[in-house]
């Protein structure tokens, strides 16, 4: 038995021009290689992770069946829109077949086609029942992304999409929306521009189009990927966009940071990527394993399967690079231990046990939390509960069978059932993926690879802290720093759980709780590389019985990759409690127990199992760079707590993504590629704000009506500039003067305001207001400064003026102030970001 390395370290992509900025000061380097183990029979060639796939066996896909409990929502309703002011009318629709992309493309094309023949034909009017079935089968496609059926987005409603929510605007924008997003699905391989979308929408929703169009762009729901004529359209708009962008530094080049850093630099930012290991991917990761004769193979020992294709964005990527899909045939024979297989007839019978109880649970944590909404339990207590009351599975076989259902849920969860939340545990299943799970012919890192190519990303640059304040932030990774505006922190949650990377200062406390109540599971693998396809290849899964229900998850379900791997590649999946034994397991004892479990399923047939050629077994847990595989909802937590996780800290400086901050899509490589998209939106409306507190809001300046006024009143600004080197508290733009003689809530207390986007002659400008002590407090928990502004002008009433316009109350208050200071020699200490300046200050010397 040996230790491999991976393979050989990558070396660092040029930092492109515009990236210049970023780069980090010199320091030495340390490398930090993960290795695997593995179990060669035979000599090793020299690894290369992730090479061209070798060719690869033809798919053959029996009807399916499906194992996995999951739930399929897919709304047997479109909405009606007859309020729609001759835009289009939407009708109920009747319950539909399963999805299928490929064959909606085909009606959308064939539709698209119809369009522009009909266009030529002045005596042809469209009958109003094909507008119905087209507008239809774009609802289902936007339905399939996870838009609402009939109503607007959180971030649509943020975005301010319509002018007023609920009215017809709003319906016509929907149907607007999904017409735009079915147009760029039908083909995903071209750059979709407005021009291109407003032909077939009729002139007055001009303005509908537009903001349609712009929201779906910058959310990443259309023109993304990396099909050629994508990459150039990205490439040529971030060229023409002129304006200044900030520099971003994104923590991580898994899926997650891959797709934000492309999201970004389309968008114009300046973006660099800072990786801990030696490769991209990181928990995806595609390794070639070799044997003798040639006998070769790619093993995805992470994220191996697509989760539901329809609507998933890596099936547009697949699509665009030309990668075929292999369905996961459904079919999954079980063995018991002695190697024959499990009667049908209780097969089906204890599954649609397990079912039930399921079933039952769920039904009585709805009562439960109608009554008690505090209290929480575990998933495999009230399992196990209604398992004794309703006398299920009581017999030897029975109980086998169950306890390989349970391994599956675990598997599915990437946790022991006494770790699941009983009442959240699948909060998640109402936006699941519906469609085929798949398989990507030479593994996922293909993806990894094209999403990584030509991106600037710094390998084995292991993030320590990250320090952020008002003035931007500092990234210290290996004895480097790397200065930027804003950072993306992709990190697995548990990296966030070990507290591996310092933040500076803390992150909020809603934050660090819900870090810790969310639950990171483990799922290992054992990949097997074998001399031939002994097992058949008209499946792609089957599973094994145990009798001690503790060892349930070991071994408990095996995936075939021959057809979609290049060689005979078996792997072997250990979940629950056993995944966690397993990091502890010798990795002779591993392959020896499932080359046991092997034998004991096909020796019985006359199946002679031969020596594998190559062994690899994951230890996903003691990985420094994850800490395990998977998030799940652990007792305790809730969907909201992703949700937290996805909030961004220091008033838009640090962002993140990854799985585990997708409430939607948590543990799925779908979900961590979403989430970059997400955080890109975030971070681009972050920045305008920032950059938005322009002139625009003077107008709440009583005194100033031109630029000429304003400066010239400047001189009257000297006895409030040394009061305010020292403020009370400071956020964002605002500094805070207290009265220095009362500490009640309702005392005046004065605010500047530093408008530093626009630059007079005699440098920034300052506006002053007097607010209560009470509305400070409030002003410093809403995140932006644009926001503030608006909040003190709308919710609190306080107008902005210059020097000369703070009347008598603002005149005695000033008067005190220096008379305070004065007599008492005393100088306030300044607020939050104040000292962060300073830190980061004294930090860079």
């Amino acid at each position: 038995m040996e230790e491999e390395a991976e393979s050989p370290q990558q070396s660092e992509p040029p930092l492109p021009e515009n990236q210049q900025q970023l780069q980090p000061s010199p320091s030495t380097e340390t490398q930090n290689p993960e290795s695997d183990t593995s179990y060669p029979q035979i000599p090793l060639q020299e690894e290369q992770e992730d090479d061209t796939p070798p060719p690869l066996a033809a798919d053959a896909s029996p009807p399916p069946r499906k194992r996995r409990r999951r739930k399929k929502q897919f709304p047997e309703m479109v909405p009606s829109a007859a309020a729609v002011n001759g835009l289009r009318v939407l009708r109920h629709h009747p319950k539909t077949n399963v999805y299928d992309e490929k064959l909606m493309d085909e009606i959308l094309q064939f539709q698209i086609n119809e369009n522009a023949s009909s266009s030529t034909s002045k005596n042809r009017r469209r009958k109003f029942s094909d507008l119905a079935r087209e507008v239809d089968v774009e609802a289902l496609i936007a339905i399939s992304v996870g838009f609402p059926v009939d109503s607007l987005t959180e971030e649509e409603i943020e975005s301010n999409v319509v002018p007023v929510l609920g009215g017809v605007d709003q319906a016509n924008y929907i149907v607007v929306r999904n017409h735009i997003l079915a147009r760029w699905r039908s083909n995903v391989s071209v750059w979709l521009t407005r021009e291109h979308a407003l032909e077939s929408i009729r002139s007055e929703h001009r303005a509908l189009v537009g903001s349609a169009y712009n929201f779906l762009l910058e959310h990443g729901y259309i023109n993304f990927g990396l099909a050629p004529a994508i990459k150039e359209a990205c490439f040529a708009r971030a060229a023409d966009d002129g304006a200044e962008k900030a520099n971003v530094i994104i923590v991580g080049a898994g899926l997650a940071g891959l797709t934000a850093a492309r999201q970004l630099i389309s968008l114009g930012f300046k973006v660099v990527i800072l990786e801990g290991r030696n490769r991209p991917g990181g928990r995806v990761r595609t390794r070639k394993m070799s044997g003798g004769d040639g006998v070769v193979a790619a093993a995805d020992l992470g994220g191996s399967v697509l989760t539901g294709i329809n609507g998933n964005p890596l099936g547009v990527l697949a699509r665009q690079l030309g990668f075929p899909l292999h369905k996961v045939r459904d079919i999954c024979p079980l063995y018991l231990p002695n190697g024959k297989a499990v009667d049908p007839e209780m097969d089906s019978r204890v599954e649609n046990s397990f079912n039930k109880l399921l079933d039952k649970v769920c039904k009585i944590r709805q009562a439960m939390l109608d009554e008690v909404k505090t209290v929480d339990m575990s998933l495999g207590s009230a399992y196990e509960t209604f398992r004794r009351v309703f006398k299920v599975a009581e017999e030897s076989q029975e109980r086998m069978l169950l306890n390989w259902h349970l391994a599956n849920l675990e598997y599915a969860n990437a946790s022991l059932l006494s770790d699941l939340s009983m009442s959240f545990w699948d909060q998640d299943d109402p936006y699941e993926m519906g469609g085929d799970h798949c398989f990507i012919p030479g593994g996922n890192g293909r993806f990894i690879w094209a999403l990584a190519e030509n991106l600037p990303i710094f390998y084995d640059r292991n993030v320590e802290t990250i320090q952020y304040g008002m003035d931007g932030v500092m990234v210290y990774a290996g004895g480097q720093v790397y200065r930027g505006d804003m950072v993306l922190c992709t990190v697995p949650l548990g990296v966030l759980k070990r507290e591996s990377i310092r933040f500076v200062p803390e992150l909020p406390l809603p934050k660090q709780e819900a870090i810790q109540r969310l639950g990171f599971g483990l799922l290992n693998k054992v990949a097997m590389l074998f001399p031939y396809d002994f097992w058949g290849g008209s499946i792609d899964t089957f599973g094994h019985l145990t009798e001690d229900s503790c060892m349930r998850g070991e071994f408990f379900l095996f995936y075939s990759y021959s057809s979609v791997s290049g060689g005979p590649l078996l792997v072997a999946l250990v979940a629950g409690e056993s995944a966690i034994k397993f990091e502890k397991m010798s990795p002779i004892e591993a392959v020896e127990r499932v080359l046991d479990v092997l034998r004991g399923i096909f020796v019985p047939k006359g199946i002679r199992v031969p020596a594998p050629l190559q062994v690899v077994c994951t230890r996903w847990g003691k990985d420094k760079f994850t800490y395990g595989s998977y998030s799940y909802v652990a007792v305790g937590a809730s969907g909201d707590d992703y949700d937290i996780l996805a909030d961004s800290v220091g008033d838009g400086r640090v962002f993140f993504a990854g799985e585990a901050t997708n409430r939607r899509y948590p543990a799925t490589m779908h979900g961590a590629f979403l989430s970059g998209l997400r955080e890109a939106a975030n971070i681009s409306r972050a920045a305008s704000r920032r950059s938005s507190i322009h002139y625009e809001n003077f107008s709440n300046a009583k005194d100033f009506n031109n630029f000429k006024d304003i400066n010239a009143d400047r001189g009257e600004y000297d006895d409030l500039k040394e009061l305010f080197e020292t403020p009370n508290l400071s956020f964002g733009s605002f500094s805070i003067l207290f009265d220095p003689g009362s500490v009640d809530d309702d005392s005046v207390c004065l605010a500047r305001v530093r408008f530093g986007g626009e630059k007079l002659s005699t440098g920034s400008l300052y506006l002053y207001g007097l607010i209560l002590r009470k509305q400070v407090m409030q002003l410093n928990e809403i995140d932006g400064d644009a926001n503030r502004v608006q909040a003190l002008s709308r919710d609190f009433g306080v107008k902005l003026v210059g020097r000369n316009g703070l009347g008598a109350i603002g005149e005695s208050l000033i008067s005190s102030l220096n008379a305070t200071r004065i007599n008492h020699n005393v100088r306030s200490t300044g607020g939050l970001d104040h000292m962060l300046e300073t830190s980061f200050t004294n930090f860079a010397k």
